[in-house]
């Protein structure tokens, strides 16, 4: 079970995921650059250079856009990626253990969708509606495998407590019984943050999409939030499919942020080496083969929980 996190962890929790999301940033630049021909090494401080850049910008505004919908749905990305980390436990301890932690942090995605359509529709552009069009398809698309990932491993636990579904990995990691599954879940991460190859909501095609008519520090918050949200989904991994802070040696906070590094890393890899996804090919996807894939790993498990 997971103890009450002290003060030190509750203000400890928001800087390592801006640590993190820091880290899948300069990770993502250093290898454009090395695409590119230049040096890595350049890379890595390139998220600070661009913070820089637009924290002294002017932010933009728009006649006829509705600015309280507009800023707050760039605004609630990173708040509902901390929201969602306050469930993700630090070795023995979380901020909040809640008795539905799963779905507390199913409902943060919700908190996203609200995010990004907000985004889009209030900045009076077409760039930007189409952009959160395009992530309500995404999310419609992403949402029923993702919630059946989460539900294999809270029934193989049999509790939605995350420190529950923690302790019931002492013997195997979910990761190992539950492939599919965890498979889902890490495409799915990918899409809840609209990264790689699921970035079209914020696509080029269309000048940036949902973001398209922000600048400065409203641009920065909207990246900002995108990359913690991707360290958060990778946070959550670990305790629902990777034994949580289990290991040798090292302590259970060590090896949770040994961990979510290596997830994290796996999942900017991803993003960097995958083809962008057209979103009526992922939607054809999602219903006709990650829907019955995740009911099927489903199954599997409740009959597995049965039968022991």
């Amino acid at each position: 079970m997971s103890g009450a996190a002290p003060l030190w962890t509750v203000l400890l929790v928001p800087v390592l995921l801006f640590a993190f999301g820091y880290g899948a940033a300069a990770g993502t630049a250093a290898l454009r650059a090395r695409a590119a021909g230049t040096a890595p090494a350049a890379g890595l401080t390139a998220p600070a250079r661009e913070s820089a850049r637009l924290l002294v910008q002017r932010r933009r505004t728009i006649p006829g856009a509705d600015t309280l919908l507009w800023r707050l749905g760039g605004a609630l990305v990173p708040v509902a990626a901390v929201l969602a980390a306050l469930v993700v436990p630090l070795g023995s301890m979380a901020v909040g253990d809640l008795s539905v932690g799963v779905v507390w942090f199913n409902a943060m995605e919700v908190v996203l969708w609200a995010a990004l359509w907000m985004l889009g529709w209030g900045a009076d552009s077409a760039w930007g509606l189409v952009g959160g069009y395009r992530f309500l398809v995404q999310g419609l698309s992403y949402e029923l495998p993702h919630m059946f990932a989460l539900t294999a491993a809270a029934l193989g636990a049999g509790s939605l407590r995350v420190s529950d579904v923690v302790a019931a990995q002492e013997q195997v990691w979910f990761a190992v019984l539950m492939p599919a599954a965890f498979a889902v879940y890490l495409v799915s991460a990918l899409a809840m943050a609209f990264w790689g190859p699921f970035g079209t909501p914020v696509g080029r095609d269309l000048a940036g999409g949902a973001a398209a008519e922000l600048s400065g520090v409203d641009l920065l918050v909207l990246r900002a939030g995108r990359y913690v949200f991707l360290a958060v989904v990778a946070a959550m991994a670990v305790p629902l499919f990777l034994g949580g802070g289990a290991g040798p040696l090292l302590p259970g906070w060590a090896w949770t942020l040994v961990k979510t590094a290596g997830v994290v890393a796996l999942l900017v890899w991803l993003g960097h080496r995958l083809p962008a996804v057209r979103m009526d090919r992922f939607t054809e996807v999602g219903w006709v083969v990650l829907v019955p894939v995740t009911l099927l790993q489903v199954l599997v498990v409740a009959v597995f929980v049965l039968t022991r």
